[in-house]
């Protein structure tokens, strides 16, 4: 007895010696920590305040109503959202799936088979050239007993990706919302861009007439009748190019919405839209990683790829599994429910993997490199969030400078038009000069147009670097609790 026991203790040791290790694989991919990347220099300008994060209605600050109420109908209806949620539902069902991996699984059945054994096969006595039937009823239980974890990793790492695709989600809608915004803005600037067109037109036209009468008195010739009837047709285009451009804006909306192209004919004219504060929250880069959905969404992948490296790791690890199944069976016209008829069986398995050709060690080093990829890519979403932020921030500032610069040209330009008008009266100057004053004053109010929506328009493009509004305490929490757990790789 005692040599058999040697002998099973040696064969064992040598099994073991010879089975498959995942000695020297290894995860190479380092989170880059938000503190080293530097902003101090791009937002010095800035007004910093810890409390300065986008609100979750931030769109309310634009000051348009009908604004608000597209958003609110877009973030109802987009159809993209509905694929967002089709996606977090499949994450959280996949993550359902993993955690009843967990447990023990059991199952019953019965069968009723009519069956003839030949002589060659079973004597007369034990049914050889009979038809007889066979019954039977049974049930078992098999429960493997994750004595290293694995399966725990694997629901952890289907449940990181299901907060990552609700954390996608929340994107899904913070990025629609600034899109409405920014086709929102469009159309207040097409808009705009038609009132220039249109009092361009009406000067053009009223030069040309002007000119008529002149050629008429003889004062000028068909060059100048000629150069007003070019002005009058590049009035016509331009206005013709404003109306285009509103019904493309309104286009636009119409897809955002969920709609038909004919709910973009009803969307009135915006109201003179307000840009964001140029405030700036404390800290932009250690921060963000909790205001922005990508960056949060981004850290539950990386979350979710470290534990499946260690699912792959305990592949590497005898198994321990147990086995049960009771039930009864009979022969023929016997009743199988008696308690001669029943039968049962228990035990545990072991398992050990011993020589798979590789197969373990690639499937490592490919969890490894899924996890350096998920850190690759958390730390290039954390590092464009924050250039984002000092970028957009930086054209916001420079769209405020702009306006206020453009603003006194128009100023000026409206003080020339108003002196051309008085000389005009007081029959020192014509009425054609006072006409191509105006002109100018209109190139530089289609100019100040641009640039207040240009203004607007970056200021919705911060709010959105800033994260939108989104405010995961949640998520940030739970991704706390992760970090604080048993992270070895």
């Amino acid at each position: 007895m005692r040599l058999q026991l040697l002998a099973a203790a040696t064969g064992l040791t040598f099994a073991l010696a010879g089975c498959v290790s995942s000695g020297g694989l290894h995860p190479e991919g380092t989170l880059t920590d938000a503190s080293s990347l530097k902003a101090d220099r791009s937002l010095s300008g800035a007004t910093l305040s810890p409390a300065a994060w986008p609100s979750n209605d931030w769109w309310t600050g634009l000051g348009d109503p009908q604004l608000s109420a597209l958003i609110a109908e877009a973030l109802k209806d987009n159809p993209s959202l509905s694929v967002a949620d089709a996606r977090s539902r499949q994450a959280q069902a996949q993550a359902g799936a993993a955690d009843a991996e967990r447990g023990p699984s059991v199952t019953a059945g019965a069968n009723v088979i009519g069956q003839r054994l030949p002589l060659t096969a079973a004597p007369p006595d034990l049914g050889g050239g009979k038809f007889t039937w066979f019954k039977d009823a049974r049930a078992s239980l098999s429960w493997d007993l994750d004595l290293w974890g694995g399966k725990r990793a694997a629901w952890e790492a289907a449940v990181g990706q299901q907060h990552a695709a609700e954390i996608e989600q929340q994107a899904a809608r913070i990025e629609l919302s600034t899109n409405v915004a920014r086709a929102y803005v469009q159309l207040s600037y097409a808009y705009a861009q038609q009132d220039v067109a249109k009092a361009e037109h009406d000067r053009a036209a009223t030069a040309r007439q002007l000119t008529q009468q002149r050629v008429s008195a003889g004062l000028d010739n068909q060059l100048q009748l000629k150069q007003s009837d070019t002005e009058v047709a590049n009035a016509d285009q331009q206005l013709a190019a404003t109306n285009r451009a509103i019904d493309a804006a309104r286009s636009s909306l119409s897809v955002l919405l969920g709609k038909g192209p004919d709910r973009g004919l009803d969307i009135g004219r915006p109201q003179a839209l307000n840009p964001g504060a140029l405030t700036v929250p404390a800290d932009v880069p250690t921060e963000l990683i909790g205001h922005r959905a990508d960056l949060v969404a981004a850290r539950w992948r990386v979350e979710s790829a470290g534990k499946e490296i260690k699912v792959a790791k305990t592949q590497f690890m005898p198994n321990v599994s147990l086995s049960a199944m009771a039930g009864v069976a009979a022969f023929g016209s016997i009743n199988p429910l008696q308690l001669p008829a029943r039968f049962y069986t228990f035990g545990p398995s072991l398992s050990l993997p011993i020589f798979d050709g590789g197969r373990l060690r690639s499937n490592l080093s490919a969890k490894d490199a899924q996890y350096d990829e998920a850190v690759a890519q958390y730390n290039q979403t954390l590092v464009r969030a924050v250039n984002e932020v000092a970028d957009d921030y930086d054209a916001v500032q420079s769209a405020q400078e702009q306006v206020a610069a453009q603003q006194r040209a128009v100023d000026a330009a409206s003080q020339a038009w108003q002196l051309s008008e008085q000389r005009y009266k007081a029959g020192v100057g014509s009425y054609l000069e006072s006409l191509i004053v105006r002109q100018q004053l209109l190139g530089a109010q289609e100019r100040l147009a641009a640039l207040q929506s240009q203004q607007v328009d970056f200021s919705v493009q911060l709010i959105q670097a800033l994260g939108g509004g989104f405010r995961p305490q949640a998520a940030a929490a739970d991704v706390a609790v992760q970090n604080s757990s048993d992270h070895s790789l």
